[in-house]
């Protein structure tokens, strides 16, 4: 491509060089990589992969059996061939790549400190008015023979200091707002962090509170389980000593048993009579005096020592923080600044148990 010819055509050379980067295809800036075809024209590699595809559908890609294909250059028509690589074989034109590179930072590049910029109609003309009814600055010659001779204009300095006045008290304000953008992120910040804070204590005393009940609840229950202890200890003792006596009786009663029915195996009528009376004097006080205590009906029932927790469940289930009015986060219609939400206070209801 000879862009020496295009630059020197008529009109700006940033324009006449912007016009020698159009890809023919897409109609844009070409996009590297850039490829060159045999006939010297330029095609991003992109536009020229998607022509080839079009004009030959069944290349698969680099891989594929197929050996090659040909398609047509969108400039010249010339017909180009291509091996099995498609055009990841044609050559890079890293020429166009570097004019591209440093067109993009020339335009990008802003005014130097102290550069005046030029008319674009009038090439020679420096701007040096300012257009007030299209709100654009111009040159003298556009005033008297150009696009604005039916305009008012002013002159340019006047017309800079005022919108330099108006930029600067713009920023100004921008500043200004900013600063009360960052008090409101750092009060919303604070309050982030106070909320957290409150947070865990919050947590904390209600873990203290829960573990202060579960242990009043585990002392009442061991002394509830003290006393079902001790009652069935004062109860098992009596009926073991009851055990014992009735044992005892039993014991001396089989003795008693036993003389009487020796006695009665005597066959001498004088040597029975001479104890037989004063045995059974003693079996008759022995069969009234032997009665002894016993133990009532249901005396080994310890239902007495049932507990009711339904009146503390239900308590339980009651537990909630105490209501708080919660003071609403506002904005000032004016200052707009931000004030600090109040914490609610979490106690817990325990009073009810």
């Amino acid at each position: 491509m000879d862009f020496q010819a295009g630059i020197l055509q008529d009109g700006s050379p940033m324009e006449s060089l912007e016009k020698q980067l159009i890809c023919p295809i897409c109609l844009e800036m070409f996009s590297k990589p850039v490829v060159i075809l045999p006939c010297q024209h330029n095609l991003c590699r992109k536009c020229a992969n998607d022509v080839f595809q079009a004009a030959n559908p069944y290349w698969q890609g680099r891989s594929s059996v197929i050996s090659g294909g040909r398609f047509r250059c969108p400039s010249c028509r010339h017909e180009v061939l291509l091996d099995r690589h498609g055009v990841y074989g044609l050559q890079r034109n890293l020429l166009v790549e570097n004019i591209i590179d440093i067109y993009k930072q020339e335009c990008s590049r802003p005014l130097k400190k102290g550069e005046h910029p030029m008319c674009k109609e009038h090439e020679d003309e420096r701007i040096n008015i300012y257009c007030v009814t299209c709100e654009v600055p111009t040159c003298s010659m556009c005033k008297v023979f150009g696009a604005h001779k039916d305009c008012e204009v002013a002159p340019l300095q006047t017309v800079f200091q005022g919108q330099k006045t108006e930029l600067n008290n713009c920023i100004s304000m921008l500043v200004a707002g900013n600063d009360r953008i960052q008090t409101i992120i750092s009060q919303l910040e604070d309050s982030c962090q106070s909320t957290e804070e409150n947070s865990e204590a919050a947590k904390r005393e209600l873990c203290a509170r829960f573990d202060a009940l579960a242990a009043l609840l585990e002392e009442k229950k061991a002394e509830l389980l003290q006393r079902i202890s001790q009652e069935q200890a004062d109860k098992t003792a009596f009926i073991q000593s009851l055990v014992c006596q009735y044992k005892e009786q039993l014991e001396k009663s089989s003795r008693l048993v036993e003389t009487a029915i020796q006695a009665a195996e005597e066959t001498g009528g004088a040597a029975f009579l001479m104890n037989a009376k004063q045995l059974i004097k003693t079996i008759v006080e022995a069969s009234k005096g032997g009665r002894l205590d016993k133990i009532e009906q249901g005396y080994e029932s310890m239902d007495a020592f049932s507990v009711s927790l339904d009146h503390l469940t239900e308590a339980v289930h009651a537990l909630d923080f105490d209501p708080a009015e919660e003071d609403e986060e506002y904005f000032d219609g004016e200052e707009e600044e931000v004030e600090e939400d109040v914490a609610p206070e979490m106690t817990v209801m325990a009073s009810s148990l």
